[in-house]
């Protein structure tokens, strides 16, 4: 038996790989007929079809059917339902009305509310909302009515807040934190988000101070799936992408918890965010979370969640959430580094390691760093250097991105095992203290930067347990060595696999790295293989095998459809026009509009127009001259009080208009109100290229300015009428797309755009 060890070793390796990604979330099972108080995934889908059919954005006919849709739902479980309206600008000068939709369970007792979250808007303009986020709502009114029929009364209200306009500023939110009491009544907040349309949903936890006591109660509550770790939050903090719990941690110092799924990222914001693409299986682990977390917050004491101290989390097959206070973090390290040079001396003193040796294993492990390293850094310039349309996909995460990222993963195997076959000749414990010496000092960095990731630790103390067998054994169990191996296999094996998700493909060097330190730490397992060199050639060939996969599934189908964009752009004052893309490999639909050979140099003054990434046109061309007609402007007010110009400026629609943007020349603004809702000092302090607002008109609404500049200064206002209705407006032709054609998120698309300047 023993000489088939080392084959059996690698199948449960992957055994272990497989069941740490399996483990991850519930499987779905049609469950219509589950009892009445139990959650049922497919009671939720229900919501999620009925939410999803169309677009149904703030401003766009179907947000009205959807808020309705929600309020019937909400009566029919007997809660008596309210709305909030208002106007609100948020924080990122992104204006529009918005209509929060209200619900509230009465607890037996006068403690500190729990509140459920979710928003019922879709981005605009061809998002179909099925994952971001009907799938939240849906999650809401299925566990909401599961909990009702239990017939338990809890402790705490509940309160329901189906949000509005999150997707253009998270308004919705800003409405119910800044204007409606509820808001001092509650404790907690449960948010449940999408950002993809599949794989596992993570916690992720928002809070002002010290994350401990949410971590310790999120724990007794028992959720059977968790997926989180502190690294993710401490990342995710970094990143500029904020949820409607944001407004809650920021204005009113209330802890809460997002829950949200990434997977299928090329999804998100998209026309084929649909019913259909929804993995169920993430859904069932959306439901999964929110009834333990209804039954144990609905009855614990939520004025008690403040903690000046952070826990270090991170989940495990079996363990579920594990945790332990930061105060661990250093003395954690201390035992490590002293369990190094114990074993250092120890191995030394009888002759198990050799200074030569241990020298020999930084040969290959720098090697594999650099070698590594440099294919993922410039993996995906290479890949858009061969695949230009990948380019299109401004998610950055491609349809076949999956298939890359276990190509880039089976690379560095590759290369780690030629490596050690080449340079690695030493006794296995020998190439551990290399290793362990990296390990340390990551460790240490973490400690000192990047405190949520110190769980990094806890394999590094399994590779200390294997170098102390290995240093005091002469024929070790490869099968001890293996279990010794699984926290560093289920712990990261899951981050290999999200950071280019989430991140994009641009980050496939963090996939190839943590392979990299991941093999590292099992080197125990692979140290003894005598057939390294086999081996390395089989995960090349299988690397190869997975680049032609994605070479074959390079292209665009009805299923995996090309984003596309085409813009229409009249400026009025110069009565010329112009058709506008921000393709960088032009489609068919595209090009009959836009001659790659004959285009026009891009106008640099529309790059300014608000886009998720900052994307700019690529190409525009000569355009005919429609007779659109402009809005009307009308200053009612333009005076001079003390050092101060005050002016009052109305802008009216004369068309059916869906977003208007206005930018101002370099000038001081003192002071602006849009529809009598002030503008703050931060913003107008931090305004990104002049830019003064963003109106996403509801009901063809006016805007009105009011703005304070010094008295000395001139003021010229850049105007940008906006309406998505270039597919469908009678002064035009444009045909639909084709089934492999999609929408492109994130810009302004399918818009007959005017521009016009004013000067004060």
């Amino acid at each position: 038996m023993k000489q088939y060890s080392s084959p059996i070793t690698l199948l449960l390796l992957l055994l272990a790989i497989y069941w740490g990604f399996e483990a991850a979330m519930p499987s779905y099972t049609p469950d219509a007929n589950i009892e009445n108080v139990s959650f049922s995934t497919d009671r939720a889908l229900v919501h999620v079809k009925n939410m999803s059919k169309k677009p149904h954005a703030v401003g766009f006919p179907a947000h009205s059917e959807v808020r309705d849709y929600i309020i019937s739902e909400l009566t029919k479980l007997g809660l008596e339902t309210t709305t909030q309206q208002g106007y609100t600008a948020g924080d990122w000068g992104n204006f529009s009305s918005a209509t929060n939709i209200l619900a509230r369970i009465k607890g037996s007792e006068k403690g500190k509310a729990l509140l459920l979250l979710s928003h019922y808007d879709s981005n605009p303009h061809s998002s179909l909302g099925a994952s971001d986020a009907a799938s939240g709502v849906a999650t809401i009114l299925e566990g909401v009515r599961a909990f009702l029929e239990q017939n338990n009364t809890p402790k705490n209200d509940i309160i329901i807040l189906i949000s509005d306009a999150e997707e253009l500023g998270l308004n919705g939110a800003d409405l119910f934190v800044n204007n409606h009491p509820w808001v001092k009544e509650t404790g907690l907040v449960l948010n449940f988000e999408a950002r993809g349309s599949g794989g596992p949903s993570y916690m992720l936890l928002e809070t002002n101070r010290g994350n401990s006591k949410v971590i310790d109660e999120f724990i007794k509550a028992n959720p059977k799936y968790p997926a989180a770790n502190s690294l993710v939050y401490s990342v995710y903090k970094m990143l500029p992408n904020d949820t409607d719990l944001t407004v809650f941690r920021e204005d009113m110092d209330i802890e809460g918890l997002n829950f949200a799924f990434i997977d299928d990222h090329y999804d998100y914001h998209t026309a084929r965010d649909n019913y259909e693409r929804l993995d169920r299986n993430t859904l069932a682990h959306q439901g999964s979370y929110l009834m333990p977390l209804l039954k144990h917050f609905g009855n614990s004491d939520l004025s008690n969640l403040k903690s000046p101290n952070d826990s270090i989390y991170f989940n495990m097959p079996f363990f579920r959430l594990v945790s332990y206070p930061f105060d661990w973090i250093f003395p954690m390290l201390a035992l490590a580094i002293i369990g190094l040079l114990t074993l250092l001396i120890l191995g030394l003193r009888n002759s198990s390691l050799e200074i030569k040796e241990i020298g020999r294993g930084f040969v290959p492990l720098f090697l594999i760093l650099a070698i590594n390293g440099v294919v993922g850094y410039f993996g995906w310039t290479a890949l858009t250097n061969v695949y230009p349309q990948y380019q299109d996909i401004l998610h950055g995460f491609t349809y076949n991105g999956y298939v890359y990222i276990a190509a880039f993963v089976l690379l560095s195997v590759a290369v780690g095992f030629w490596t050690y076959h080449k340079f690695g000749k030493a006794q296995t414990q020998n190439l551990l203290i290399a290793p362990l010496l990296l390990w340390l000092i990551l460790c240490t960095l973490v400690a000192l930067y990047l405190k949520g990731a110190s769980f990094f630790i806890i394999p590094v103390f399994a590779l200390l347990a294997s170098l102390l067998i290995l240093t005091h054994q002469k024929s070790p169990s490869p099968y001890l060595l293996l279990f010794l191996a699984l926290p560093a296999i289920w712990i990261y094996s899951p981050l290999i696999k999200m950071f280019p998700v989430g991140l994009g493909l641009k980050m496939m060097i963090t996939s190839t790295l943590l392979t990299s330190l991941t093999f590292f730490l099992l080197l125990p397992v692979f140290g003894p293989l005598k057939n390294k060199n086999r081996l390395a050639y089989i995960f090349l060939l299988l690397c190869f095998g997975f680049l032609l996969s994605a070479h074959f599934s390079s292209g665009f189908d009805k299923e995996n459809a090309k984003p596309t964009s085409l813009v229409y752009i009249l400026d009025v004052d110069k009565n010329t026009a112009h058709w506008a893309t921000y393709d960088h490999v032009l489609s068919n639909w595209t090009s009959q509009y836009i001659d790659v050979n004959k285009v026009e140099t891009k106008n640099a003054a529309y790059d300014v127009l608000s886009s998720k990434y900052g994307t700019g046109f690529t190409y525009t061309a000569e355009a005919p001259v429609k007779n659109i007609v402009p809005p009307t402007i009308e200053t009612t007010m333009d005076t001079i009080i003390g050092d101060h110009r005050k002016l009052e400026i109305c802008i009216t629609p004369q068309r059916s208009t869906n977003r208007l943007e206005i930018f101002t020349n370099d000038v001081d603004i003192i002071k602006a109100n849009i529809n009598k809702i002030e503008l703050s000092d931060y913003y107008l302090k931090n305004r990104m290229n002049n830019k003064l607002i963003t109106h996403y008109v509801s009901n063809n609404d006016y805007t009105e300015l009011q703005i304070t500049i010094p008295k000395e200064s001139a003021l010229e206002l850049s105007l940008y009428e906006a309406s998505n209705d270039l597919l469908n407006n009678p002064s035009f032709t444009v045909p639909p797309r084709p089934e492999d054609n999609i929408p492109m998120p994130f810009v302004l698309n399918d818009a007959i755009l005017i521009s016009k300047k004013i000067k004060y």
